[in-house]
């Protein structure tokens, strides 16, 4: 079993940044990639970003250059750096561990949420 912990979220305006972490704890040794996910009301969950166990990094084409995903090993934590941040971005964002589906689209651990609103 793997825990996962966010933080971070809340209200910004427009073009301003936020950083939300993700805590892991558990069984954490075999995971092969964690994510970020949102959901809008309405829409759809996507996958916003990446991170595998060689780091390699990927993100959806709506935040590429705007958001940044990186890990803490040594903390057990991943970290998603969002700047340039518009109303579009508002959402519930999860952190994601052990990513699998068609373009992972499907994680075996989730997190509970952590709402991102951005003011116009």
């Amino acid at each position: 079993q793997v825990q996962l912990v966010e933080s971070g979220g809340g209200l910004v305006q427009a073009g301003g940044s936020l950083r939300l972490s993700c805590a892991a704890s558990g069984s954490i040794f075999s995971i092969n990639a964690m994510g970020w996910y949102r959901q809008a009301p309405g829409k759809q969950r996507e996958l916003v970003a990446a991170i595998t166990s060689d780091d390699t990094t990927n993100y959806s084409d709506s935040v590429k250059g705007r958001f940044t995903i990186s890990r803490d090993n040594a903390k057990n934590t991943v970290y998603l750096q969002m700047n340039s941040l518009k109303p579009e971005d508002t959402a519930v964002y999860y952190c994601a561990a052990d990513l699998w589906g068609n373009g992972w689209s499907e994680a075996g651990f989730w997190g509970q949420g952590t709402q991102v609103t951005v003011s116009s």
